[in-house]
């Protein structure tokens, strides 16, 4: 990751823990549950596409 990315990725994360007002545990706790709704959506997805093969 370059300096540029960096940059974003922290006022990204910066902006998700003040919408969990400054708590940085609720906020991880909320990305890793918004992480694992992802991931299994991505599984569906993948699952779809070998089955239609």
């Amino acid at each position: 990751m370059n300096s540029r990315q960096e940059a974003a990725l922290q006022a990204h994360a910066e902006d998700f823990i003040a919408v969990h007002k400054g708590d940085v545990m609720k906020a991880l706790k909320e990305m890793i549950v918004l992480n694992g709704h992802l991931q299994e959506r991505l599984d569906a997805l993948t699952a779809q596409r070998r089955a239609a093969r």
